[in-house]
């Protein structure tokens, strides 16, 4: 089988997408630690999904993009908005570059490991406020690693036309352990649910009619 590498956050849409590729692929997980304030509720989720699926987990922590970036998501930042996912005041939480640097980093690790893709879980809802989840951005970066490695690597973004609520519809069917997974900007032991990605994902389970396993502090 044809091997993978998956960028895992722990998030319902990484986690979807690592359970998908798993029919596909032989999967490497790989989590990110960048600094972020929710860094590590995510990781926990990360670590525990991948096991729970039988996948191989690697973590690699760029502590330079808390150092060197400007973003209310890092922990050298200001305070998380709250308000709906796609409002002006949550680009505030955007990592300038962040996917470009990851996939990158992936892309050259995916070669290291002989596995000719990588699996990003982008979505259309994401393309309101981050440049770097956008069709036209995926779609340059996949061309930059074709033509920068050996094995000529593919990005691949699977999700990039489905809505959030899609997804976990598909995640369903997939059997995800939803409860597990871990979305919230602000870090706490229970989701906020006033955050932009804490509106979105109880959205997304309202308009997909699946229960929302959650536990949110308000």
């Amino acid at each position: 089988m044809e091997k993978a590498v998956v960028s895992l956050s722990g998030g319902i849409d990484s986690s979807t997408l690592l359970h998908w590729a798993m029919r596909r692929y032989n999967v490497v997980a790989l989590t990110f630690d960048y600094g972020s304030k929710h860094a590590e509720r995510e990781q926990a989720a990360a670590k525990e999904i991948a096991a729970l699926a039988g996948a191989e987990h690697i973590l690699t922590r760029l502590p330079f993009v808390n150092e060197l970036f400007k973003s209310d998501l890092l922990q050298s930042g200001g305070e998380i908005p709250e308000g709906h996912y796609e409002n002006s005041s949550m680009k505030s939480t955007v990592v300038p570059f962040r996917n470009g640097i990851m996939l990158s980093i992936a892309a050259g690790f995916a070669e290291s490991v002989g596995a000719a893709t990588v699996l990003y879980a982008a979505h259309a809802g994401d393309h309101a406020i981050y440049p770097d989840c956008r069709p036209e951005f995926l779609k340059a970066m996949s061309e930059a690693a074709r033509a920068g490695t050996y094995m000529n690597v593919k990005i691949e973004d699977p999700f990039v036309d489905l809505h959030k609520k899609d997804i976990v519809l598909l995640g369903h069917e997939l059997r995800v352990p939803f409860e597990i997974t871990y979305s919230c900007y602000k870090g706490g032991s229970l989701h906020c649910g006033r955050c932009g990605t804490c509106v979105e994902r109880r959205e997304a389970f309202r308009l997909a009619g699946v229960h929302d396993p959650t536990k949110y502090a308000g």
